[in-house]
């Protein structure tokens, strides 16, 4: 996520120039890959990756989150941004650990790899309305945003988070559809993927409802129907509903240790 980040920052898509960016990790293999690709600067130590910096992104894993905490705590301030994207850590922890600072909690989700993802953004209690705006100009560098109050950030990871794993299911079965009636299995996924990235497409672009464009598309007594028949028969929709709430309650979970 933190290189998909750099990607959709630096030209010629985003504004922010190389020398404008640092990044800390553990693994210098992986460091050295990034600044040769990105010619951003580069530490293994985090307290350096931050010194200078304005805005603080913690690109970082959950269950390593109060160790970072602690090494950066000395060098953040009134005058730097924190934004977290780690996973269930609420801002209240965050800000308790820094010393009140300005916080924004961001769940974005994979598809920011291919600049289209959708992040969901809360502000602190310390946070103000520019605060957002910048967070938001980020994160639109690599998709769209919306903005919730972090109570529903659980929520908002069991369905945009998650998401993505339930449509490449969706995608998968619906190649497998495809070979069950004879089309080859390279033709049916083709055929799969570029219908859903088609049809979210029209979804965005036309800003319609979802049953109004699938109104569009079914005829009296046509396949369409047919097909929404037997959808409807084998409980597709509960389905989906049940997986966003079990994953809304694992993100709870997840949240609470």
């Amino acid at each position: 996520m933190a290189e998909a980040l750099i990607r959709g920052l630096l030209p010629p898509v985003g504004p922010v120039v190389p020398e404008n960016i640092s990044a800390a990790d553990i693994l210098e293999k992986r460091l050295s890959d990034v600044h040769n690709r990105y010619g951003i600067h580069t530490y293994t130590d985090n307290t350096e990756a931050i010194k200078l910096a304005d805005i603080v992104i913690l690109a970082v894993k959950p269950q390593v989150i109060r160790t970072v905490l602690q090494e950066i705590s000395e060098y953040v301030n009134e005058n730097k941004l924190v934004i977290s994207i780690a996973a269930g850590v609420k801002m209240e922890l965050i800000q308790d650990s820094l010393k009140q600072v300005r916080v924004i909690r961001v769940m974005p989700n994979v598809a920011a790899l291919v600049h289209a993802a959708i992040s969901a953004i809360s502000r602190g209690k310390y946070a103000t309305e520019d605060d957002v705006q910048v967070a938001q100009k980020i994160f639109n560098a690599v998709g769209d945003t919306v903005i919730v109050e972090e109570k529903l950030m659980d929520a908002v990871t069991g369905l945009s988070g998650s998401g993505p794993g339930y449509i490449f299911y969706v995608i998968n079965a619906l190649a497998d559809g495809g070979v069950k009636v004879g089309l080859p299995r390279d033709t049916a996924l083709k055929l799969a993927a570029h219908t859903v990235y088609g049809a979210a497409k029209m979804l965005i672009e036309t800003g319609e409802h979802p049953m109004k464009l699938r109104d569009m598309v079914t005829s009296p007594g046509g396949t369409t129907i047919a097909g929404i028949h037997a959808l409807e028969r084998d409980g597709l929709g509960a389905a989906f509903m049940n997986a966003i709430e079990v994953a809304t309650r694992r993100s709870q979970e997840l949240g609470s240790k």
